[in-house]
């Protein structure tokens, strides 16, 4: 497979910020998220903390999903819209963590992890038939049951607090790739309307309850 170049470019920035991240501890924290800094108006961190990782693992794998699932919008979509999807979905992530934790100045995170959540959205409603296989599950997964399923569990992560993951990042991230390519490409709700309703339940239901989630 062909990657984009700009893909391409997106994943080498990712790789670079995060291995001069790994190595020099005074960079790191200047450009992770966290929630003091960014009230005290160092508003850059809301875009750069989304290009620095925790390890080589954390970078792997979401540079690994996002090599999977970007080209399925880069070749329905083109660059452009695959850029809309991918800096709008890297923002609501962080914009709802940022609203999320408000009380928590300390708290900090990194990571693409919004934004590809946004890519794994987004193609899903393009291809609602694709097949996922999650491990240990011998079988594949209808991407619009994976969709519904993650949806539920970051919502769930978020008011339990379940281990050191950016629940809200995911959360945001997801619901930002999910509107944005309901406005770039409405003709989705023609060809996967049941999938858009499926993958829009959840949303709605965090929209008019979230405020429980605390």
């Amino acid at each position: 497979m062909n990657i984009d170049k700009t893909l391409l470019l997106i994943i080498l920035v990712n790789v670079i910020a995060s291995i001069k991240g790994f190595s020099d501890r005074l960079f790191f924290d200047k450009y992770k998220f966290q929630i003091g800094a960014i009230n005290r108006g160092e508003k850059i961190r809301m875009l750069t903390s989304a290009f620095l990782h925790v390890d080589y693992l954390h970078l792997i794998l979401n540079m690994y999903v996002l090599y999977i699932f970007a080209p399925i919008i880069i070749f329905k979509l083109g660059v452009v819209k695959f850029l809309i999807l991918y800096f709008g979905s890297l923002f609501a992530g962080n914009f709802l963590t940022l609203t999320f934790h408000k009380d928590e100045l300390y708290y900090s995170a990194v990571g693409a992890s919004g934004a590809v959540a946004g890519i794994i959205y987004a193609a899903i409603l393009l291809n609602p038939a694709m097949q996922l296989f999650m491990f240990p599950l011998p079988i594949p997964i209808p991407g619009y049951i994976f969709g519904v399923g993650y949806l539920l569990y970051s919502i769930y992560g978020m008011k339990n607090k379940m281990g050191n993951i950016g629940h809200a990042a995911h959360l945001g991230g997801a619901i930002g790739g999910y509107a944005l390519l309901l406005l770039v490409y409405p003709q989705v709700f023609t060809h996967s309307f049941t999938t858009v309703v499926l993958l829009g339940i959840p949303i709605v239901l965090l929209l008019l309850f979230g405020n429980k989630l605390k």
